[in-house]
């Protein structure tokens, strides 16, 4: 299957279909943690720049960088599901983070946060 990216990704389509089924999900729940919270700061961003006279040149550069990597995390995703589909995980299965029960997890992990999967 013969996919080109929009961005730049730490990984091919390829790449990604001979990842653990574990691992690729586990890595969509991670990107779909970062949209929330890149999304909030969007929203946050925005209301500062629609409030100021003058737009801040800084925050302004913040919100079209988020912009960025929002589409990036976003077409990543959508690498890692196409790769769910290639493995025969159809949406709606137990393996599809969209469709899983929400729970949370509680881990006594000491890594740094948003370190995704480098091949």
């Amino acid at each position: 299957m013969a996919y080109r990216p929009r961005f730049a990704q730490p990984f091919t389509l390829s790449q990604a279909i001979g990842l653990d089924v574990g691992v690729i999900t586990e890595e969509i729940a991670r990107l779909q943690n970062s949209l929330k919270h890149l999304k909030e700061t969007q929203t946050i961003l925005k209301s500062a720049l629609k409030e100021e006279g003058q737009p801040d040149p800084e925050l302004s550069k913040a919100y079209e960088e988020n912009e960025l990597v929002i589409g990036s995390q976003e077409e990543r995703i959508s690498i890692l599901k196409m790769a769910l589909t290639e493995k025969g995980i159809v949406a709606g299965s137990p393996y599809d983070p969209q469709s899983a029960p929400q729970t949370e997890t509680i881990t006594n992990d000491t890594s740094e946060e948003g370190e995704g999967v480098y091949l």
